[in-house]
This record gives C-alpha cells, sequence and structure tokens, in this order.
C-alpha cells in the first residue's frame, strides 16, 4: 500500500481534440509544468475579455494535461486510485486514452480509480482536462491546481478516507476516541483482519491502543469501532492547536496489509444564544477573515507553503478564523489550520438552483449537490480546525419556501455524514429579497445623489449613493419583509450565518432568542461599530471581514477612485487593467494594510498606535467612488519628495483618549480619539521631513507611542526571505520580499522602480508580483514595478543545492540572496499523513 505524490513530470497545454487538429487547427506545444500549476494565471489579460472585471480581465479557456508512468507487473491484482484535491473545472480524466472518471465541480476533492485501464509492466498515460468561463463571479484559475496523489492498495484494505476519529465524551481526566476504520475486501475469498489502532500524542508518546477482528465476504465491506481513553488529554484550539496521531493497522496474520496516520485534535464545540461559541467549554469571540482561493502571484495554485504562509500572516495579524468563500477549502490550507491553530468554517457553495454566471455550477447542482457534500466531509472530518460547514453564499433561494426546503436538505446531508460540526449558511437577507427591491434601488440610486453635501469625507456623486446602498441595505436585512421571508432558511440551521446583516443582530436578540448568529460577512470599514455588538450580545459568536487577503478579480471593489482619474472605474469595480479587489487587511503578496493595524487595535489585541497618511497627491481631490469595502487611501509613511509645505491628512489609530503629534520634536496637533472615527483621531499638516511622532494618552497618562522618519540618502534594494532553507518537493516554496529602502531601512514608498529578477541554481522563478491592484504586469515574468516600495519573488525548489536570486533596479546597487534546497523527506500533509511505502518496483 502506498501514497505517492504524483504532482511531478506533467505537461499540459491549451485543449486541442483531435478534429479540430484534423480540421487544420495547431495544437500549442506542450510544456512541462510541476503541480499544484494554475494555467490560467499566466495568460494574457485585455479589456475584452469575457469575464471582464470579475476574474480580472483574464481569458477563459479549456486546457489539457497529461503525465507518462510506468506500472510494475508486481501491481497487477492491486487496486490504484488518483487522489485529485482540486481541478478547475469539468474535469474528464482518462487512462490510456480510457474514460475513468469526471468531476462537475471545481472545488471538491475527488478519487478516480484507474487499475482497470492500466497496462502492468509498461507506460501509461494519464490525461486531465479542464475549463474555465463565465463560470464564477472572482477569479478561479484553471487546471489541476491543488495536490494529486497516486493511491496503492491490495485487495482487502482500508477504504480510502475509510478512518473517521470522534471524541464523542470528553473531560478533565479522559477522552474517549472513538476510532471507525471502514475495511473493504475486494478479492473473491472470505478473509479475517484485524484493526488495531495506536494513538501518540505530539511528541510521539504512546497514550493509547487496542484492537478488534473483522470478518469479510467477497466484495464486502465493514466498519469497525474501536473506543480508546486517553488520560488527561490536551486540547485542541486555535490558541492550543495540541494535534494527536491514530496509526491504524490493518493485519492478515503476521502481515501487514494497509496502514494510515491520521492527525487529529481532541476537543468539544457547542453554540446557544445564551452562551455563545464555547470551544473546550471556553467562550470564543471568532476574529474571521473571508478568504478567496488564490494566492496572489501564483494564481490559484493550493502549492503547500503558500497555503501555510497564508495562515500565518492572517494568525499574526490578530485573525483566529477564517472562512473559505465561497467553496471548500484545499487539504493544504486545513493542514496548516490544524498545526497552527485557525478555526475554519468551511464553505460548500456560491451557487444552488439559481445561476450567477452564464455558465455556472448552478447546471450541476441537483445532480452533483449530495456527492460534492460527501467529499467536503470526507476531506474535513478529521481536521479539529474545521467547525463550521457552510452550506452555501449568498443563495437567492433562501428567501423562498423552496429555498428553506432546500436549506433543510443540505443542513440535514451534512448532519448525517457528520454530526460533529456546527451547520451554517451565508444568508444575505437583501439578496434573498433581490426580486422585490430591484426595482427600488433605481430610486435609491436616485435619491442618493442628491445627498452629495451629507457624504462627508468621502466625497459625494456615485460615492454618495455607496454610502446610501449601505444604509439602504442595512434597513431592507432588517425590515420584516426580509424577516418573515428568511424564517425557514434560518431555522434549518445551528448558527445564523449573515451577511452585512448587523442591523439584524440587536433586533434577532428579540424576535429569535434562541438564534445564535455569526457576521459571515462584513464591511471592513464598520469593524469597530461590528466588534462592539459581538461582545456586547452573547448571542453573536464573531465577525468575518470581506476581505482578509486582497484576491484576484472582483477588480477594484476597495479602491478608492477619484473624479476624472484614469483608473476611476464604472461603479463598484476599476476597468482593465484592474486586476485585484484590493479590499484585503493584507494586499496581494501579504503586506499588511492600514486597515489591519486597525483591526488589530479594535480587537484589543495591539497597544502601540498606528500612523497612516493618506496619499498627498490626491489631497482635496473629489472622490467618485468609495464603497464600503474601501479603507481610506493611505500608507504608513512619512517619505513624500515634492509635497514639502503642501497639507497632508495623517490618521493616527489608537485605543486612547487624545492623540499628540510631534515633528522632529516640536508638537503639530492634539486631536482627540473618535471623533470622525472610533479608535482614530485625524490630523490636518503640512508635511515637512523629518521624525513623525504620534503620542497616545489616557485619563493624561501615556498609553503608547509610535514614529515615521522620512527615508534619506541613496535607495538600495533589500532582500528578505521568510525562510533561508527550502525543501525538495512539490509542497515548498520560499517568498522574497523585494523592498527599496535607504541605508537605515525606512522605505521610500513614493519613488516606485521596475525591478528585474533572476534565479539560478537549484530552483526556479514561479511567481514574481507586488501589491498593485491596477496594473498590466504579468507574475510569469522577470520584471515587475513595486508598489509602494515592495515586490515578491516566490522561488520553488528544483532540486537539492543552492538557490541564487539576483535582483537588479535603477539607481540600486545589485542584490543577492542565496537559499538552500534540502533533500530531507518532505511530509505529506494531512489526511495524506500517513505511512509511506517505498515499493521500488512501482515507478512514479
Amino acid at each position: 500500500m502506498t501514497y505517492a505524490d504524483f504532482n511531478t513530470d506533467w505537461n499540459y497545454r491549451r485543449k486541442v481534440t483531435p478534429f479540430q487538429e484534423l480540421g487544420g487547427a495547431a495544437g500549442s506545444p506542450w510544456t512541462s509544468v510541476t503541480l499544484p500549476h494554475d494555467a490560467l494565471i499566466t495568460t494574457e489579460r485585455h479589456a475584452q475579455a469575457p469575464g471582464g472585471h470579475t476574474n480580472g480581465y483574464f481569458n477563459g479557456g479549456a486546457f489539457e494535461y497529461r503525465k507518462t508512468f510506468t506500472v510494475s507487473e508486481q501491481d497487477r491484482g492491486k487496486l490504484m486510485f488518483l487522489e485529485f484535491d482540486g481541478v478547475y473545472r469539468d474535469a474528464v480524466v482518462t487512462v490510456n486514452g480510457a474514460l475513468a472518471g469526471r468531476h462537475a465541480f471545481g472545488y471538491s476533492r475527488f478519487v478516480v480509480r484507474i487499475d482497470p485501464y492500466l497496462r502492468f509492466g509498461g507506460d501509461n498515460e494519464i490525461g486531465v482536462s479542464c475549463r474555465a468561463h463565465l463560470d464564477s463571479r472572482w477569479y478561479t484559475g484553471c487546471g489541476i491546481y491543488r495536490d494529486v496523489r497516486l493511491i496503492v492498495k491490495n485487495p482487502a484494505h482500508l477504504a480510502v478516507d475509510g478512518v473517521r476519529i470522534t471524541t464523542p465524551d470528553v473531560d478533565e481526566a479522559i477522552a474517549i476516541t472513538e476510532i471507525a476504520a471502514r475495511v473493504q475486501n475486494a478479492s473473491a475469498v472470505t478473509t479475517t483482519l484485524r484493526v488495531s489502532a495506536v494513538i501518540t500524542d505530539d511528541e510521539g508518546a504512546e497514550v493509547a491502543r487496542g484492537k478488534a477482528p473483522v470478518t469479510l465476504l467477497p466484495a464486502d465491506a465493514e466498519t469497525v469501532r474501536l473506543r480508546l481513553p486517553v488520560d488527561r488529554p490536551r486540547r485542541w484550539s486555535a490558541d492550543t492547536p495540541t494535534r494527536y496521531f491514530a496509526r491504524v493497522e490493518l493485519t492478515d496474520g503476521d502481515r501487514v496489509v494497509d496502514e494510515t496516520v491520521v492527525p487529529f485534535g481532541i476537543r468539544t464545540v457547542r453554540a446557544d444564544a445564551r452562551r455563545g461559541l464555547r470551544v473546550n467549554g471556553v467562550e470564543v469571540k471568532l476574529r474571521g477573515a473571508c478568504l478567496h482561493g488564490d494566492n496572489g502571484p501564483l494564481g490559484a495554485a493550493a502549492i503547500g507553503r503558500a497555503e501555510e504562509r497564508k495562515i500565518e500572516l492572517l494568525k499574526a495579524a490578530g485573525f483566529n478564523a477564517i472562512r473559505s468563500s465561497h467553496h471548500p477549502a484545499s487539504s493544504a490550507l486545513l493542514d496548516t489550520c490544524d498545526r497552527l491553530g485557525m478555526y475554519v468554517m468551511d464553505e460548500a457553495f456560491d451557487i444552488w438552483t439559481q445561476g450567477k454566471s452564464d455558465f455556472d455550477y448552478s447546471a450541476d447542482f441537483s445532480q452533483w449537490w449530495e456527492r460534492d457534500l460527501e467529499a467536503m466531509v470526507a476531506k474535513d472530518f478529521n481536521h479539529p480546525s474545521v467547525i463550521f460547514y457552510s452550506i452555501g453564499n449568498e443563495i437567492p433561494e433562501t428567501g423562498t419556501p423552496d429555498g428553506g426546503r432546500w436549506s433543510r436538505r443540505l443542513a440535514e446531508k451534512l448532519r448525517a455524514l457528520d454530526g460533529t460540526r456546527l451547520v451554517t449558511n451565508g444568508i444575505n437577507g437583501f439578496v434573498s429579497v433581490l426580486d422585490l427591491v430591484l426595482g427600488g434601488m433605481a430610486q435609491q440610486r436616485e435619491a442618493a445623489r442628491s445627498t452629495d453635501a451629507a457624504a462627508g469625507e468621502q466625497g459625494g456623486g456615485v460615492n454618495g449613493m455607496m454610502n446610501a446602498f449601505g444604509e439602504m441595505m442595512g434597513r431592507i436585512v432588517s425590515s420584516p419583509m426580509v424577516t418573515e421571508r428568511t424564517e425557514e432558511s434560518f431555522a434549518a440551521l445551528d448558527v445564523a450565518g449573515m451577511n452585512y446583516g448587523e442591523s439584524r443582530y440587536g433586533l434577532d436578540s428579540d424576535l429569535f432568542p434562541d438564534r445564535v448568529i455569526v457576521g459571515t460577512e462584513t464591511w471592513p470599514t464598520v469593524i469597530d461599530r461590528n466588534w462592539d455588538l459581538v461582545k456586547k450580545h452573547p448571542h453573536v459568536i464573531g465577525d468575518f471581514t470581506w476581505t482578509g487577503l486582497d484576491y484576484l478579480g472582483e477588480t477594484g471593489i476597495g479602491v478608492v477612485k477619484y473624479a476624472g482619474a484614469e483608473d476611476g472605474g464604472q461603479g463598484f469595480s476599476t476597468v482593465y487593467p484592474g486586476l485585484s479587489a484590493y479590499c484585503g487587511d493584507l494586499d496581494l503578496v501579504g503586506h499588511r494594510r492600514p486597515v489591519s493595524y486597525y483591526r488589530e487595535i479594535v480587537f484589543g489585541m495591539r497597544t502601540e498606535p498606528y500612523i497612516a497618511v493618506r496619499r498627498p497627491e490626491h489631497h482635496g481631490c473629489p472622490i467618485a467612488v468609495s464603497t464600503p469595502w474601501a479603507w481610506s487611501d493611505c500608507v504608513s509613511s512619512w517619505s513624500w519628495p515634492g509635497f514639502e509645505g503642501a497639507p497632508v491628512h495623517v490618521e493616527v489609530y489608537a485605543d486612547a483618549d487624545e492623540v499628540e503629534l510631534l515633528l522632529d520634536g516640536e508638537p503639530i496637533g492634539l486631536c482627540a480619539v473618535g471623533t470622525e472615527r472610533a479608535f482614530r483621531a485625524d490630523f490636518e499638516v503640512l508635511y515637512q521631513a523629518g521624525e513623525l511622532v504620534a503620542v497616545a494618552r489616557r485619563n493624561g497618562e501615556v498609553v503608547g507611542r509610535t514614529s515615521l522618519v522620512t527615508a534619506t540618502g541613496p535607495t538600495r534594494l533589500s532582500l528578505t526571505a521568510d525562510r533561508d532553507k527550502v525543501r525538495v518537493g512539490t509542497r515548498d516554496l520560499a517568498f522574497v520580499t523585494i523592498t527599496l529602502t535607504d541605508e537605515s531601512g525606512t522605505v521610500p514608498n513614493a519613488t516606485d522602480r521596475e525591478v528585474r529578477v533572476t534565479v539560478s541554481g537549484a530552483g526556479v522563478l514561479q511567481g514574481l508580483g507586488s501589491g498593485a491592484p491596477v496594473t498590466e504586469e504579468t507574475f510569469n515574468g522577470p520584471a515587475r514595478h513595486t508598489y509602494d516600495g515592495r515586490a515578491l519573488a516566490v522561488i520553488r525548489p528544483t532540486g537539492a543545492g543552492t538557490i541564487v536570486l539576483e535582483a537588479q533596479a535603477e539607481g540600486c546597487p545589485p542584490a543577492r540572496l542565496t537559499l538552500t534546497a534540502t533533500a530531507s523527506p518532505e511530509p505529506l500533509p494531512a489526511p495524506s499523513v500517513r505511512a509511506e511505502d517505498t515499493d521500488p518496483d512501482l515507478h512514479r
């Protein structure tokens, strides 16, 4: 039995059929690639791309992959499977030209049995075709964008995903750990086998063991259950992510015929309207971030280290929970959440029966929904980080009786598959009654145009309409109409997920006193008010901002657009070459934006104040559009050459009564915190180079201070890697931040430059990008302009040895960084953390 990485030695190209080639269509050349891989991210973008701003002006298309591998004659009679963690989308899998399997959904894991089609003792070709075309409201990528594994089993074996572990009885003294192992017999004879399990802690010490026999008839399957006590259990939580490991063996006499190692956590999860969410009996408020699936410069490729870095950055920024929006998370992401400690709301669908795009999953939903929920549970079951299943996002049907019926069907299906998690749904009351309010929208827009004078600091025009839009949504969401039409859909859930539904939080404590609420999607601009509601109401268990990380597509919904500017766009979005949404606490390459520090202060996790300066080139410019997803257009910098003596607006975030500003030790302003926004003091000052200091006080006492200094002297390139060693394999990467700095390390963010990067040795440049939300530059070229003084190079190892990255920019001395790629064994991610069998006769 083997579980082998199957990510190497693939080729891909744009798909062309034999009939097209016969008709004279020339197929594009095959290109060698290592999985996970996004075929779409390196393609050309243009203003006429069919999806437009929704997918970042990338064209869709159909792609095909192929891989040749040899199977030993000794493996004849064994069962062989390919496990795809995700292929976007409409995947068709062939083996030596024969159809072996297909899968419609682009986000759920699926397994294809391949041994009936193999040539044992010879070469075999695996083919995978897929496509992306007007089937999503955001950038999806295309291709085999998650891990692939080859699984080889004996006729008598543990079923794939056949070991499930629960802890039904937990207290301080003991945890009863139930291991349910599904055993299958594909042979032609009756056999009696034995299932045994050993549980070890995270230091390798044995804490429990047990065993039981099982008799199976030919073509039979049985479930063996072991209930093993673990003394003084160490419980898993986001703060203490302690894991245990169950090694399960299936033996025939003294011979091991199958085995697996399953990581799991011991924890309890409860929720009610009086005591809120409790993990291991302790109340938890979820500091949540919504996440789309892409990894910036890598596109949709869910390479293990990229998924890990994402969670590291979010955890460091103060989040303790993520929502996978709006599709099931990758196994690599869940592995990281287990290890690092992050609560997960794993979401199933963005679409049920009513479509949101021309060719989306709604056409497949009625036939595939059960299989996709089964796949999600099979993937999630042993991950302690997953505490919620979400059955949908902003589903229009939730405001109808038919939607109520579907809500119950999906929720009950999940409960039948896994009764250990809470079930929710991201319901937007506005969307649920959209059929009734579309006519009123036109009137609201007209009314908003007359409120320009009341638009405040964010200007008038279309912006006034955006502000009115947010207020209007609040009124509609809390209306009796929404209350009545969504009641059945909410009643099907364990926790009522509400998108932009904070106007219901207090209302529902009276109308539905048993209703538990979580803010499944909220505007970042109201985190101060929302978090106050979360703290105030026991039945409101958390807030998930849109979004934690910037993402490709839905271009510019968080960009502040100025009247007359080239990137002013239309409505919410930026026109071409808009690339990203720019509404994340962290930008596209993982750099924390000012809103992230503001949120950290609101959460009570940061005591030092934070200084952000609105870009002086826009001072006094009328704002054309600033949506509720857009933070103010500010940067934490005091380096603005050419603006000496010009007015600038300074924001200081602080949990204090007042803030004093000093420039080179001289006071230049004193302001109360909260005059315009809670936790913020606002200053209008004249820019002069030097050291800007903010001193925060409460009750006259200093509670924190921070400073910004002006960059001076020559500019140089600084290269900083997230670590100096990477592991050989398909799951590791090095992320190298490229920064323009002066000699003291201060970033002159207002003077961006083109950086050219070369990589030599045992690695390749996998991607090169910046946080720029509007750009025509590609991620696969050797050059990229910095954005606010920064860019990011992603390096993928190709073998053991030294990797050298060299960077050049005009006016800067060349910079060089050396990394080491080591050949140490690379562990497979859970649930792939299983015993490896290096069978020399099975060539990969």
